[in-house]
């Protein structure tokens, strides 16, 4: 197996584990304690470090002389955690429950952006790189989809516990094959004489690099509307008289953005930017036709489209923040964007937690709105595209800009991000 083929096994690994915690923890806790709140406390405690922990990880990546050490480290601190919270959880004294998932959910930002960062020095700049990342966008799609079933089948053939030790042993199992990946060029540290990137690097780059702060922007506010569908999809369900429903709808979705990320999001010859705002919109007017769907089955198909819709703008923002990023905080820019969308996704759950007693239809049609709307917050932000850049892209990446974050970047070469 090659070095990118190990890298999307060490991330679908890592991914599947992070993916079944939600709902793991949850049926353990109910499991051993009879209180569903208390896993939710626990999850509080995981999710919360995300966005805090974000800059710190990715700084401490950009200078490690270590990368393979710093990287497999992280993903073996993430699986130790969730084996300590498979005895602990239930059994050990709150706090220190507590204290364990914060500690592993501090790992989390090295599971999503800070893997992904890892592709531009296995992979080399042009439109292999684009198919790679429309590959490791997969492997989220795909985690999505197997980890709620794997969880769901352990505990009906078990019990909680034995699930959350799949997940314990998919996350060493990633962090195994990370220590096998080439890391040459990958955090080296800076330069001797070079200015040290602080933390605030990467959050500045993300404001003043015109096109990661539209795309980070946009996909922050979709992902308020994204992290609330689940249970507005349960909520839908029970209305259209199928209160089991809410499983499919977000099996299709899942297995839809997995489809999408697969195909429409491996087409290079697009623009990422503009894929981003299909993408957007696309998943917007196809939940807010749902929003009106008479029954579970049309609703059904209506979050498969969506979910297609939805596949290819984790391919696109991956692909905008390599291109973009400038030299020295690459893996802040990534583990920050991650952060920021999943801090985005738990506002919009405890929102719609809020407004739980309205109408699920209006609150479908309400996630449709922050979508489109999202979509045309990008369109407004980014910036335009000089005439025929889209062809010059095809044909290969440009000089880079300078490694700055007050710099205007640009298309990197194979040597940069």
């Amino acid at each position: 197996m090659g070095g990118f083929g190990r890298y999307l096994a060490a991330a679908l690994a890592a991914r599947v584990a992070s993916e079944g915690m939600g709902m793991a923890v949850v049926l353990l806790a109910l499991e051993r304690t009879g209180s569903a709140a208390h896993g939710a406390f626990v999850l509080t405690a995981w999710l919360a470090p995300h966005v805090l922990a974000a800059p710190l990880a990715g700084a401490a990546a950009a200078r490690t002389r270590r990368p393979r050490l710093f990287h497999a480290g992280a993903l073996a601190g993430f699986a130790t955690a969730v084996a300590a919270l498979t005895v602990l959880l239930g059994r050990g004294p709150v706090p220190l429950v507590l204290a364990v998932a914060v500690l592993g959910g501090s790992c989390g930002p090295m599971v999503t952006g800070g893997l992904s960062s890892l592709i531009t020095a296995l992979v080399p700049a042009g439109p292999g790189r684009d198919r790679a990342y429309g590959w490791d966008a997969a492997t989220y799609n795909a985690a999505a989809v197997t980890a709620p079933a794997a969880v769901g089948l352990v505990t009906a053939l078990g019990s909680a516990g034995p699930a959350m030790a799949v997940l314990a042993a998919s996350g060493a199992l990633a962090a195994a094959l990370a220590a096998t990946l080439p890391y040459e060029g990958q955090g080296a540290g800076p330069a001797p004489g070079a200015p040290r990137a602080g933390l605030g690097a990467g959050l500045a780059a993300l404001w003043r690099v015109r096109e990661l702060r539209a795309v980070t922007s946009a996909t922050t506010l979709g992902f308020v509307g994204i992290g609330s569908l689940t249970t507005v999809s349960v909520l839908l369900a029970t209305e259209l008289g199928s209160p089991g429903g809410g499983g499919v709808l977000m099996t299709a979705f899942a297995m839809g953005a997995l489809g999408g990320s697969l195909t429409v999001g491996r087409i290079t010859s697009v623009e990422p930017g503009r894929l981003v705002r299909w993408a957007l919109a696309g998943t917007g007017a196809a939940l807010a036709a749902a929003a009106f769907a008479p029954s579970v089955a049309v609703t059904a198909a209506l979050f498969a489209l969506a979910g297609v819709c939805d596949g290819p703008l984790l391919t696109a923002t991956l692909r905008i923040r390599a291109r973009y990023a400038p030299d020295g905080v690459r893996t802040q820019v990534f583990t920050l964007g991650a952060g920021l969308k999943l801090t985005a996704a738990s506002a919009g759950a405890a929102l719609v937690g809020i407004a739980a007693d309205a109408p699920a239809a209006a609150l479908l049609a309400g996630i449709a709105g922050l979508l489109l709307a999202a979509a045309l917050l990008h369109a407004l932000t980014v910036p335009r595209e000089p005439a025929g850049a889209a062809r010059a892209e095809a044909a290969g990446p440009t000089e880079p800009s300078a490694g700055s974050a007050t710099a205007s970047a640009g298309p990197r070469t194979p040597e940069g991000p």
